[in-house]
């Protein structure tokens, strides 16, 4: 099982190196536009409303034996040109270019542009596109439509047609540029089903409406229709390109019948291996990951940091809660030199979930599935509501996303959690034994730089299972870090559930480190 091969394909496609030449525009090579008609958010309201009450009816593939001779590296060739782009020469501030089909995007989605008021289908013309003379797009001519789209930087800038910060492309997938000029995760529209053995559904945006940003200060507005077979949505994006990206999320369900597991506001990482797993032995790179942890700010007020895993088997972790006050895939190392790759993995963004309303009770859960390579994205972090609305029902959500380096209500007054390392563990005088592990977890903070010298805190550090021995914090040489070392005791392979944070005096020091160790596994 995985969750769909695609991080591969998005680095060629939206924007990780150059994708165009500069345009020297000649004449006006306007977007081909449809009829005008009046539009408003409501009508999407109505559609998806609509299409809810109608057996679902799967979106048309054009010449599917075509499309799916189209790879990556195909699709990754065939570029919108940019004197077609839509806003090229205004009113919007962000231009705006078009996705082609491929093999992993073989639905064609309905483009609009919004001004005034009125909607205007973008028609889909070959002439907007740029093939090589082989690519087998090119049979495709009449019959082709458009995958998705991308924002790029401002068109006051000479270089935007070679970046972009916001792309729309398969299923209801769509990620963001951090602020350190990279692409890395994604987020979707909705998750239905994920590692339920049935097998996972994917709805998909069919419909799009774009309205312009003119001043910096406005934001890209979005409205996205969704359908698939457990139910329909209509959806507004609100997206301002700022240091980072940040976005405001409006997200409305509507059910055909009930699911199993329905994931709000989900996001899809990879993570292959970091410096703990035996997994690090498989490639030459120290570390490759898109993320490194899961991080939440519970309804309590607790904050939480749960490194990631590459596990044997489909793992789901869920942390019960009430109204979270948000949580995120971040990735948190930035040393170059823990990865080593021209892809920078050290500069991908850390995306944050900040709920607008009160969520109820559910889960933030975790998926963890097995991976040997890169290109899969193997990890999902969701909102799992307790109760999901049944079939015939609705239901609404509203969040912000965040697409930045660091998560952006980090927890000033605690410590948080720099390394997570394991190895072997052993009793002193006696040889080292299969079933005891060293832990070492670190932290790093203000709230470690404000103690008094010579003054550690103390280690708390509990197991759902084994023998905890020998629990020490010492400083880490040569840093201002401090690290909790235990040994654990765990025979057999069943997973163990560890928790470790710091304590000054009765009062939380540092955020809480979670961590699933699983002992068959343990390198």
């Amino acid at each position: 099982m995985r969750v769909w091969s695609r991080r591969k394909i998005l680095d060629l496609a939206a924007g990780l190196g150059g994708l165009v030449a500069a345009p020297s525009f000649g004449p006006r090579a306007a977007a081909v536009l449809g009829e005008a008609r009046p539009h408003g958010f409501s009508e999407v309201l109505a559609q998806a409303r609509a299409l809810a009450r109608e057996p679902f009816r799967p979106p048309p593939r054009p010449a599917p034996e075509i499309v799916a001779e189209i790879d990556y590296e195909r699709h990754g060739a065939i570029r919108f040109r940019a004197e077609h782009a839509l806003w090229a020469e205004g009113p919007g501030r962000y231009p705006v270019t078009l996705f082609p089909l491929g093999r992993f995007f073989p639905h064609p989605v309905a483009v609009h542009l919004v001004e005034g008021g009125k909607a205007r289908p973008v028609l889909f013309d070959p002439a907007q596109y740029e093939s090589p003379p082989d690519s087998p797009w090119r049979r495709l001519a009449a019959e082709a439509g458009h995958a998705g789209f991308r924002v790029h930087e401002a068109r006051t800038r000479p270089d935007w047609p070679r970046q972009d910060w916001l792309a729309f492309l398969g299923a209801s997938y769509f990620r963001a540029i951090g602020e350190l000029g990279y692409y890395g995760l994604s987020a979707r529209g909705v998750a239905i089903d994920t590692a339920e053995p049935e097998g996972e559904e994917f709805p998909a945006f069919v419909a799009f409406w774009l309205h312009p940003a003119i001043a910096v200060e406005d934001p890209v507005v979005i409205e996205a229709l969704l359908d698939g077979p457990s139910l329909s949505g209509a959806f507004r994006f609100l997206a301002w390109r700022g240091a980072g990206v940040e976005m405001e999320v409006e997200a409305h369900l509507f059910f055909r019948r009930r699911v199993r597991r329905l994931g709000i506001a989900p996001l899809t990482s990879m993570f292959w291996y970091a410096e703990y797993g035996e997994s690090r032995w498989l490639d030459w790179r120290p570390e490759v990951h898109d993320s490194d942890g899961l991080a939440i700010w519970t309804g309590s007020g607790e904050r939480i940091w749960r490194p990631l895993n590459n596990p044997e088997t489909v793992v789901v972790s869920s942390f019960l809660d009430r109204d979270p006050r948000g949580f995120g895939l971040l990735q948190r190392d930035r040393e170059v030199e823990h990865y080593l790759d021209g892809v920078r993995f050290d500069r991908r963004p850390s995306t944050w979930v900040e709920p607008l309303q009160p969520w109820g009770e559910g889960a933030v859960q975790l998926v963890e599935i097995p991976t040997d390579h890169e290109i899969h994205d193997n990890i999902v972090a969701m909102w799992v509501p307790r109760e999901p609305p049944p079939a015939g029902g609705e239901g609404s959500w509203r969040y912000r996303l965040f697409w930045l380096a660091e998560d952006p209500y980090a927890p000033r007054g605690l410590a948080t959690v720099a390394a997570t390392r394991i190895g072997r563990g052993h009793e002193p005088g006696r040889p080292r034994a299969l079933d005891i592990f060293r832990i070492v977890v670190e932290f790093e903070g203000r709230a470690l730089d404000a103690l008094p010298p010579g003054t550690l805190p103390e280690p708390v550090v509990s197991a759902s299972r084994g023998e905890l021995l020998r629990v020490t914090v010492e400083p880490v040489p040569g840093t201002r870090r401090l690290r909790i070392l235990f040994d654990l005791r765990a025979p057999g392979r069943d997973p163990v559930e560890l928790r470790a944070w710091l304590r000054l005096a009765e009062r939380a020091l540092s955020e809480t480190w979670l961590w699933q160790l699983r002992p068959g596994a343990a390198g």
